[in-house]
């Protein structure tokens, strides 16, 4: 039989649907592959693929290396101590503020005034303009700092440092005027939300100092961030130059990232689906090559064509994926060969 050999006779019709059908399956799933790599390629800018977890399951395996969403509340499991004011607040980050009430000096156009207002770093007077009258402290007797939590978990996962920093929004905490050590105790009092060494809050000196905290809420965010064992940490080196975002809310993926296409559904489904479109145009083109209508052999034939295409388009961008499509090819090519060889009998085109 001259396999090369094609004579539309009265079959014209039902050859014309096998070929239609068998590129039906080719463009099916050149269109789900070409889709799957315009996602993944958008999505590397941003770290990779983003999966989202259920934050009630926690770490499983196969998770590693991932971009992961996750949607929960932080929960604060050693939370953050200020030990010189013996202060600790249930939340992931705790900053302590320092300021001293000085003089600035302020220039607008040629003009120059002076003006007293509480300030987080020291002002050297002596650069003033007009120093004589306005001097402050050479010093202050406390610094600014940050005390982390322990260990913070959103859904069974631990938040790296990088995470714990990124977390949005901030809210005043109040002090623990009860807390405080003695040797503090007599210099500060409290006054709103800030303990202050002035003798009449409500009239600060220059030289007075203020201390007050902010800590991070705990509230439900979205964080992406990458899987990393048990931990979420920040991606490195992506082009976006973040690495993770964190929203406040329940946010859809789209929405922090809406440059990303809509992700490709059910590409398993349509994997499969190209390979029987394929099948189909298979058996219905048989008899036009003067052979039976076989099933397996148009099913291998199927996978066979389905598979040239889909290995080609994922060759160089997935290794994983050109593997298995290229096994899909080889075992056609295998199939197809033994089934045309033990087909009982060939048929004309008109069969």
């Amino acid at each position: 039989m001259d396999l090369g050999r094609w004579t539309p006779r009265r079959g014209l019709a039902r050859n014309g649907v096998g070929a239609l059908l068998m590129l039906a399956g080719l463009g099916l799933m050149a269109m789900t592959a070409r889709g799957v790599l315009n996602y993944r390629a958008a999505a590397d800018r941003h770290g990779g693929e983003v999966i989202d977890l259920d934050a009630d399951v926690g770490p499983q395996a196969g998770q590693h290396g991932f971009m992961a969403r996750i949607v929960g509340t932080p929960v604060v499991v050693e939370a953050p101590n200020d030990p010189e004011f013996n202060f600790r607040v249930n939340t992931p980050v705790l900053v302590r503020n320092v300021e001293m009430f000085q003089w600035r000096e302020v220039r607008i156009g040629d003009e120059v005034h002076y003006e007293q207002d509480w300030v987080g770093r020291l002002i050297d007077a002596s650069h003033f303009e007009r120093p004589a009258g306005h001097a402050n402290p050479s010093s202050i007797p406390l610094s600014s700092k940050q005390f982390d939590a322990g260990l913070v978990r959103v859904g069974g996962f631990d938040l790296s440092p990088q995470v714990l920093h990124a977390l949005p929004s901030s809210a005043q905490a109040t002090p623990d005027l009860k807390a405080l050590p003695a040797n503090l105790a007599a210099s500060f009092s409290q006054y709103q939300n800030y303990l202050v060494t002035s003798a009449s809050p409500g009239n600060p000196r220059v030289g007075d100092v203020r201390v007050s905290w902010d800590e991070v809420p705990l509230q439900q965010v979205t964080i992406i961030a990458r899987v990393d064992g048990d931990r979420l940490t920040a991606a490195a080196d992506t082009a976006d130059g973040k690495g993770l975002d964190i929203e406040v809310g329940n946010a859809p993926l789209l929405d922090i990232f809406p440059d990303l296409p809509v992700p490709p559904g059910f590409v398993l489904i349509k994997q499969v689906l190209a390979v029987l479109l394929a099948a189909l145009g298979a058996l219905l083109l048989l008899p036009a090559y003067g052979v039976r209508r076989d099933i397996p052999l148009s099913v291998a034939v199927g996978a066979l064509a389905v598979g040239i295409v889909a290995t080609v388009l994922w060759l160089g961008n997935d290794a994983q994926a050109t593997g298995c499509w290229l096994a899909v090819t080889v075992l056609g090519v295998g199939v197809a060969f033994w089934r045309w060889k033990h087909l009982p009998q060939r048929v004309a085109d008109n069969d």
